[in-house]
């Protein structure tokens, strides 16, 4: 691997919310594990692998967003990192909006994630008394989506 390769992806993980990044091509496998603020690096011998085969690297904001102000109320929050959509396709009609009734197991939005799209049902019978995500915004793992009552 091309040594100003490695270090713009050491300096990705340090400078980021990646706390691991683990990378296999041809010449070799890379990890770089970020734990408290150090960036430690493993490099092991070449792989054979036919295709060059990348981990996911999710961008992460460079300030960190803080925890909206939830409802009473069960909420649904984000299973994955990825983008939140709250209908199937632009132009579409949303899922759920507030004041919309669902039974546990209906979709209530979807969130891509590697290109591809994750259905998230709800996990309560209720009425969404609030949506937490903007349609198109990045979400994080666990950030609340919705609020059921």
């Amino acid at each position: 691997m091309d040594l100003r390769k490695l270090k713009t992806l050491i300096d990705l993980v340090s400078e980021s919310n990646v706390s691991e990044l683990e990378i296999t091509e041809a010449e070799g496998k890379v990890r770089i594990v970020k734990s408290e603020g150090v960036v430690h690096q493993y490099v092991a011998a070449p792989v054979q692998a036919a295709p060059m085969m990348a981990a996911p690297v999710a961008a992460a904001a460079a300030t960190p967003v803080a925890a909206p102000a939830v409802a009473e109320g069960h909420v649904v929050k984000s299973p994955m990192v990825g983008t939140f959509y709250r209908a199937s396709s632009p132009g579409a009609k949303a899922f759920v909006d507030v004041g919309s009734q669902v039974k546990e197991g209906d979709t209530i939005c979807i969130v891509e994630a590697m290109k591809i799209l994750n259905e998230i049902e709800a996990d309560k019978t209720g009425t969404i008394v609030r949506v937490l995500g903007e349609n198109g915004q990045a979400v994080e793992y666990g950030q609340p989506l919705f609020v059921i009552e």
